[in-house]
């Protein structure tokens, strides 16, 4: 007789029914996925990030792939605030599942107004502070790249807010897990790691680089071994649950993921060039686990042998 295979993750301030979680801006605001597939089957999904007021983004072209990868400079295009209230009253209508919102701010004080507006909808399970962005009171710098920065605004939003706080850090400063630590200390109840690395596409025949901005953030399987990495330092370095993210494409990458210390996983480009990758990869990690004989996460969670 098979064994039951447990899916569900306990984060300490929420229960999962599984570790998948739809990164923010790879899943649209979680309606446009309803005609794919039940949102109910997810552990939880993260809307597209958000600014008090609208933005247009970044001017085209705004993706280019690569090798095992895909460069973005969408520029956090988003409704504002008001309008993703109206969405987020619209996608709870249709789903159980918990709904993230992916807070950003140009400012300290835009990243603590974004945060208080949704702290108050019952709708709304857990902020994720996106301090991978950059802040333009900051000369240009994202809030993540900066260890004092991190503590600093953390501690603001967490003495404002009652909501649980995930905190998302960047890869591209030279300590991660110092940041992260930092998080932790300021208040966070969980972090998020990692976004797109840094990277630039050429264009030959331009002989200039493909995205007005030269640079933009890469991400997919190509980014996998890197992501891993950085999970696995700083699961070793805080106490609060760490999710990783970084080229998720199937269960067994799920595994390595929580093998290294994630509590749970984000998936992202896959969700672009498969739209139902998520019911894939759920089948594919009970299947997984069933044939390696483990029962449930916490039997394998930050369990990688040296």
């Amino acid at each position: 007789m098979a064994k039951t295979i447990d899916l569900s993750v306990d984060l300490g301030f929420i229960q999962l029914k599984n570790p998948i979680i739809p990164a923010s801006g790879t899943f649209g605001y979680g309606e446009e996925f309803q005609a794919f597939f039940p949102l109910d089957i997810l552990g939880a999904f993260v809307l597209k990030g958000i600014y008090k007021n609208p933005r247009k983004g970044n001017p085209p072209p705004r993706i280019h792939e690569t090798a095992a990868g895909l460069l973005n400079s969408i520029g956090l295009a988003g409704p504002g605030a008001e309008e993703l209230k109206k969405i987020i009253k619209r996608t709870a209508s249709i789903t159980n599942t918990p709904i993230i919102v992916n807070v950003c701010g140009e400012s300290d004080e835009e990243y603590l107004e974004v945060a208080k507006i949704f702290d108050v909808m019952e709708e709304v399970s857990i902020l994720e502070l996106n301090i991978s962005c950059p802040n333009v009171k900051a000369g240009g710098k994202c809030p993540a790249q900066d260890r004092d920065h991190t503590f600093r605004l953390v501690k603001q939003i967490k003495e404002n807010t009652q909501k649980p706080l995930m905190v998302k850090l960047s890869p591209n400063t030279h300590d991660v897990p110092a940041v992260a630590l930092a998080a932790q200390e300021a208040g966070a109840d969980c972090i998020s790691l990692v976004n797109t690395f840094l990277g630039v596409a050429v264009d030959l025949k331009k002989r200039a680089p493909v995205f007005k901005n030269v640079f933009a953030g890469l991400s997919g399987p190509a980014i996998k071994p890197l992501a891993l990495k950085l999970v696995w330092e700083v699961a070793k370095t805080v106490s609060i649950p760490v999710i990783g993210m970084g080229g998720i494409t199937s269960g067994k990458d799920v595994l390595e993921f929580v093998l290294v210390g994630a509590s749970a996983v984000q998936t992202g480009t896959i969700n672009m060039a498969e739209p139902c990758a998520s019911v894939r990869i759920i089948k594919e990690l009970e299947e997984t686990m069933e044939a390696l004989s483990i029962t449930n996460l916490s039997e394998i969670k930050g369990r990688l042998k040296l």
